[in-house]
């Protein structure tokens, strides 16, 4: 779970290939994507066939969004429905199990006969939870393994680690460890409330992915209408671009500001229009501390940049779309407390936003390029007059007090991403995500 998250509904059909859970490189699940925007569809259809096995086997999942990804599946023994938010940012994976009059969706544990708590004299409290930032320690009684996770938002969750049988379609993983949570905070609990707990899917040994044995998994947003695709496991496919990589970044020891476990790339510098911006590489590198670590992560909306580079961009973004963008003249208005480049846009003269300048982020080995409507995104329910306000949609981590450059979402859309985890980096390749259900030949 990050502090930003998009607007967004998903609705995932999975294709299962085989009816175990450890995944070989060449079995994989296809999980293609529907999405509605709290807006005009602008982000996240003649078919062809799936090349699939003969045997495959088909099962539905629910995947829908309101603020945060989530997905629907069963737990337990007998199987109870519950929801949670898919986050690549998060290691555990846990569900609420206390009901509360703002839970509308909670998990009995005590309905469950495959549900089994994990003491915490337990060597797997010991030893399975070392990823995670916050250790596991003993509950009050002294008996139960203990876990506790806290989220850049300041939303906070804890409870009890224990293994329990995830159900997907047809498919039973037993022996999953999960979180089962009986208090904690959240920065957003109207949301928070509609979901049965999250489902973590960074490097980190407990997370969803790493407990399945995936090889690798890949998504793709669409940024013109309500399709997109996510794959869980090895796939290729003749109609895609050529990816190119980047490796993941590995740090052995333990930094301060370092998160080991999460989806880490190396940021070289960034392009705007024909002209990069006059940086000195060390600005892109992480400290001593580990602070300036760049992370993928499909759980944060927006895209957010270390204090100097930050500045850097916003000066000559301003500079290259003068006389093009009018800004929003409010010194007090900081969108989502890191975003304070913002604009007026009159809207009833129809909105184009393709002459503005292309913003490119440049990685070792790989360039993720950002234009169009991706760049300027409308606050909700806010105007100057008769113009709608617009905020540039890249924001200073500084201001949210994080040690980090953070990629988001909103800037994957219509971009292939893979995620490696055998060889370790993460590929990109421009493409047309709305029609990869249709070539996948899924009827969205």
């Amino acid at each position: 779970m990050s502090s930003s998250r998009f607007l967004l509904h998903l609705t995932i059909f999975l294709l299962i290939f085989h009816q175990n859970f450890c995944f070989p490189s060449k079995q994989t699940l296809f999980l293609p994507l529907k999405t509605t925007l709290g807006r005009p569809p602008l982000t996240f259809a003649p078919n062809s066939k799936l090349y699939a096995s003969a045997g495959a086997t088909t099962n539905k999942l629910g995947f829908h969004h309101n603020v945060t990804l989530t997905v629907s599946l069963s737990v337990g023994s007998p199987p109870q429905n519950v929801t949670m938010v898919l986050d690549t940012g998060s290691e555990l994976s846990w569900l609420h199990c206390k009901k509360t009059p703002n839970l509308t969706s909670t998990f009995a544990p005590e309905l469950s006969n495959s549900y089994s708590p994990i003491p915490c004299a337990s060597s797997v409290c010991k030893t399975r939870t070392q990823d995670l930032p916050i250790p596991a320690s003993c509950d009050p009684k002294n008996q139960l393994c203990h876990v506790a996770v806290s989220y850049a938002d300041a939303s906070s969750i804890e409870g009890t680690l224990a293994y329990e049988n995830f159900v997907i379609g047809s498919s039973t993983r037993p022996g999953f460890l999960l979180g089962c949570m009986d208090s904690g905070f959240s920065s957003n609990s109207d949301e928070d409330s509609k979901t049965t707990g999250l489902m973590g899917m960074n490097r980190g040994s407990l997370s969803f992915v790493s407990q399945m044995g995936f090889p690798k998994f890949s998504y793709c947003i669409s940024g013109f209408d309500s399709s997109g695709v996510l794959l869980l496991g090895d796939a290729s496919f003749s109609w895609l671009k050529t990816l190119n990589y980047t490796p993941l970044i590995q740090v052995s020891d333990p930094l301060p500001y370092f998160d080991r476990v999460a989806y880490t790339v190396q940021l070289e510098g960034i392009q705007v229009g024909n002209k990069m911006l006059d940086l000195p590489r060390s600005v892109f590198l992480p400290d001593h501390t580990g602070a300036g670590q760049t992370m993928v992560d499909s759980g944060t909306q927006f895209t957010f940049l270390m204090g100097p580079v930050y500045t850097a961009l916003r000066t000559e973004f301003s500079q290259q779309t003068r006389g093009v963008l009018r800004v929003l003249e409010d010194p007090n208005f900081v969108f989502q407390g890191a975003m304070d480049l913002c604009y007026q846009i009159n809207e009833s003269a129809g909105t184009s936003f393709s002459n503005l300048p292309r913003v490119s982020l440049m990685f070792e080995g790989a360039e993720m390029s950002v234009s169009g409507e991706r760049l300027l995104y409308r606050v909700p329910d806010m105007n100057k007059g008769s113009d709608s306000v617009y905020c540039f949609t890249f924001g200073n981590s500084d201001l949210l007090g994080i040690e980090a450059f953070v990629i988001g979402n909103h800037h994957q859309q219509n971009v292939w991403m893979e995620f490696d985890l055998v060889k370790s980096r993460v590929g990109f390749a421009e493409t047309r995500c709305d029609l990869a259900g249709q070539r996948l030949g899924l009827d969205l």
